[in-house]
């Protein structure tokens, strides 16, 4: 199912809500969202105490149980660290997200879990500038993938995070360090129920 079939323009389909709602921010005539984010939109509670960022916009829907969760992300990278993800969020302290990131001068694929703190995972460059992100839940565990091209998937991580059944599930752009960045996401494809191993992906 993708969540942005019904949507156009500024008009939101039944259980999508923005946190953050960023200034600009529209649905086009192929119902993909383009979304600016401000200067310095993040999420990130830095190991070291001195930082703490939740000003990113989140555009989520609520998900109880078992699911997976793909798009199609561009970004219009410009400084370092523009990005945009998929994510999920147990609520403000507890939440993971998985990104395509302008990282040393390449577009790349990192992933972020944050337990009270967060931490900061960098996984591979990405010879794309569309790449697919991938996130499936089966209990409290959860795998994140990624894809060039929609079929061959590589797994970027495999982790635990204590979650209750229903979470916020969804799409977030962010320019930590620069003024402003603005991300594409071609669709939002949810799926209910998991089968099989989460660490490959099932069709």
């Amino acid at each position: 199912m993708n969540l942005f079939d019904s949507c156009s323009g500024q008009s939101l389909q039944a259980g999508l809500n923005w946190l953050n709602e960023p200034d600009y921010w529209e649905f086009d005539a192929n119902r993909a969202l383009i979304v600016s984010a401000r200067a310095f939109a993040d999420f990130f509670i830095d190991p070291s105490g001195d930082n703490v960022k939740s000003s990113a916009p989140f555009l989520y829907t609520r998900v109880k149980g078992d699911f997976s969760a793909v798009t199609r992300v561009s970004v219009e990278m410009k400084q370092q660290y523009d990005s945009g993800c998929l994510m999920f969020m147990s609520d403000d302290t507890h939440w993971a997200k998985l990104c395509f990131e302008f990282f040393a001068d390449h577009p790349s694929i990192l992933s972020v879990v944050t337990k009270e703190s967060s931490d900061d995972c960098i996984s591979a460059k990405a010879d794309t500038s569309q790449p697919y992100l991938r996130m499936a839940r089966a209990g409290n565990c959860f795998a994140f993938h990624y894809s060039l091209d929609g079929e061959q998937w590589k797994l970027v991580r495999y982790f635990r995070l204590n979650c209750p059944e229903e979470i916020k599930v969804g799409v977030v752009a962010q320019s930590p360090v620069g003024d402003g960045a603005q991300a594409r996401f071609d669709h939002f494809l949810l799926t209910h129920g998991i089968s099989g191993d989460i660490r490959t992906v099932n069709s």
